[in-house]
């Protein structure tokens, strides 16, 4: 069983920044738990979107094109931690984000291809 809990959101004015934290506990990194980390968001009335994944093993990262050059995914491998840089913010990053993780089979932008997800945090930008 893995647990991914988030932490790091809250209200910033446009321009701002925010970091988002997810801490991963259980049987969680092997290749066939947990081999890739993500950020996933969901704003009001809109479906879940990819923002960003950290394959565990090589640090490879992925980004959506909306954030690019904006945000930065980490992780800390002794913490079992993964992080979300957001910088630059915009209002119409307001969403809930979420960190999910997945094994290292499938599509790393699909949110049907995690396995684990945590609860969320609320990011709210404003103009």
């Amino acid at each position: 069983q893995v647990q991914l809990v988030e932490s790091g959101g809250g209200l910033v004015q446009t321009g701002g920044s925010l970091r988002l934290s997810c801490a991963a506990s259980g049987r969680a990194f092997s290749t066939y738990v947990i081999d890739v980390m993500a950020w996933f968001r969901q704003a009001p009335g809109k479906e879940r979107e990819f923002v960003a994944a950290i394959r565990w093993r090589d640090i490879r990262t992925y980004y959506a094109d909306s954030v690019k050059g904006r945000f930065a995914i980490s992780r800390d491998n002794v913490k079992s931690t993964v992080y979300l840089q957001m910088n630059s913010l915009k209002p119409e990053d307001t969403a809930v984000y979420y960190c999910a993780g997945k094994p290292a089979y499938g599509s790393n932008y699909i949110a049907g291809n995690y396995n684990d997800w945590g609860q969320g945090t609320q990011v709210t930008v404003s103009s």
